[in-house]
């Protein structure tokens, strides 16, 4: 078996993984209720613009930063996007998990 098949067969294991299809009905039940995909998206969109400002200065918005807080805290009093949010954070440890252990296999000569 090649690295290309062994890549296809772990994507196809991802796919096919209980957090991909917990997190994926999650997404989509959210995405077809108008009024919570529009809070998600404005809660990824003032999450996706701390994160580049902290990336570009180095540092964090504190009023973005606690704007988002806020936004979260009043969010996850929804049951659904409560769930959502914790499956966004199960796949996204999985992803983490598989990236950390190629990286560790390959560190030799990325170093």
């Amino acid at each position: 078996m090649n690295v290309y098949d062994t890549a296809n067969k772990l994507a196809y294991e991802m796919k096919n993984s209980e957090e991909y299809k917990a997190y994926k009905e999650a997404k989509d039940k959210i995405m077809q209720n108008p009024d919570l995909k529009a809070k998600i998206e404005e809660f990824e969109k003032i999450r996706y613009d701390a994160q580049v400002l902290a990336i570009k200065k180095g540092e964090s918005d504190a009023d973005k930063v606690q704007k988002l807080q806020q936004l979260y805290s009043i969010l996850v009093e929804n049951k659904e996007i409560k769930e959502y949010f914790d499956l966004e954070v199960k796949f996204n440890v999985m992803v983490a998990d598989v990236n950390k252990i190629i990286a560790e296999a390959i560190k030799e000569v990325l170093q």
